[in-house]
């Protein structure tokens, strides 16, 4: 964007500063507004669309009932790893109107991981990453004569949600649901921000957990899939050894083997969980409005019926007592764990399904390290009451 130089007023520096103020003030306001307008006009043109497919579909007859919407309701169930998206994932799932899984991976544009080829590897970029990144893609765009070549980003995020509609048509498709979502894990803080600008009108569902519960059951996810189970985790010796620790004396570990966590590893940690769940929580509402809503782990736990009847209404789908009983019943910890009941602890992806188990496994210096990298955080969103703890 180019900007006009204008003359500034003279005088004391306050007043230059509250000039600079009020135009980026305005700049920020006609930002916000754009975004607005082009949510709006989204919303527009998927109404339009769905009356068009409704008029085609009944000039073609029964046979066109296998044929995709032309712009299905999505929606994104969004969390840090190890905070419930899983189990969120499969309750709306099991509801006869929703179509829910993950991890896709389709946003994530600055997401990098090395890539361990054979089982149990993931996908080495989102979808946003390969598009945005496709070097060809990106040369074809500048020197078409379809093209406005200023506008390249533009058309990234464009293509971007052309290619996220059609992989979720494809499979709401063939399962005769009508809404479809994906269980989309913070690979970086900027995925609210990635939505906004590629699906603005898709709703989003953001999961929060404790951290402190979060490194836990993330460290035991480490150590369970690690490679020498199988997996795809690198562990060190040191590692390995505090885990079979761990297995044979839990309490003894803690205690007097300064606890499961290497050394700098949950400080580290906790600085992550705090740039990727404190920008999504102020990204959220800013940028997406009510297409915005927010659940903890522990309230799920606590009143699932209730929390998901909740969500359920957010998504525009049956939120009917019996509907909703037997979406909680279907993602039960019993039968995601095959049998074990909350709080029964197992070295398994489900490993004990509790809230607070942080308490039992943190040491003082855990607390301090924590405390020191996320201690405000967990304040805001009222996991502590001050820093006294």
């Amino acid at each position: 964007m180019s900007y006009i130089k204008e003359k500034l007023p003279v005088g004391k520096a306050t007043e230059r500063a509250r000039y600079l103020l009020g135009r980026d003030g305005l700049l920020t306001s006609r930002l916000f507004e754009g975004r607005r307008l082009r949510r709006q006009l989204a919303l527009k043109n998927r109404e339009i669309a769905a009356l068009k497919e409704e008029l085609a579909r009944r000039s073609r007859g029964p046979a066109a009932t296998r044929m995709p919407p032309v712009s299905p309701d999505v929606f994104f169930v969004v969390g840090h790893q190890k905070s419930g998206t899983t189990w969120l994932m499969k309750m709306l799932d099991a509801h006869p109107e929703i179509l829910c899984r993950g991890e896709g991976r389709p946003f994530g544009r600055n997401f990098r991981q090395k890539h361990k080829a054979g089982r149990g590897g993931y996908p080495p970029v989102s979808l946003y990453n390969a598009i945005a990144d496709s070097r060809g893609l990106r040369l074809w765009i500048q020197r078409s004569v379809w093209t406005k070549r200023d506008r390249l980003d533009e058309h990234l995020n464009n293509l971007t949600r052309l290619a996220i509609e059609y992989f979720l048509t494809q499979e709401l498709v063939e399962s005769g649901k009508r809404m479809v979502g994906d269980k989309t894990v913070l690979l970086t803080p900027d995925i609210v921000e990635e939505i906004a600008a590629v699906y603005p009108e898709a709703k989003v569902i953001h999961i929060i957990r404790d951290g402190r519960d979060v490194a836990v059951s993330t460290m035991h996810h480490i150590w369970n899939q690690a490679e020498d189970r199988g997996g795809h985790s690198r562990i060190t010796p040191a590692q390995r050894e505090k885990r079979e620790a761990y297995w044979k004396d839990p309490e003894g570990l803690i205690k007097h083997g300064g606890g499961i966590f290497p050394d700098g590893w949950l400080r580290n940690y906790a600085a992550q969980w705090k740039r990727r769940v404190g920008k999504t929580v102020e990204d959220g509402p800013t940028l997406l409005g009510q297409n915005y809503a927010e659940v903890r782990y522990e309230d799920l736990l606590a009143r699932p019926h209730e929390e998901l009847a909740r969500l359920l209404r957010f998504l525009g789908a049956d939120a009917g007592e019996e509907r909703v009983r037997g979406c909680v019943e279907a993602a039960s910890f019993e039968k995601l764990s095959r049998g074990r009941r909350r709080g029964e602890e197992a070295p398994d992806f489900f490993r004990k399904g509790i809230a607070g188990d942080w308490k039992n496994v943190f040491t003082e210096h855990n607390r301090r390290e924590f405390k020191e990298a996320a201690g405000d955080l967990l304040i805001q969103l009222g996991y502590e009451r001050d820093e006294s703890w």
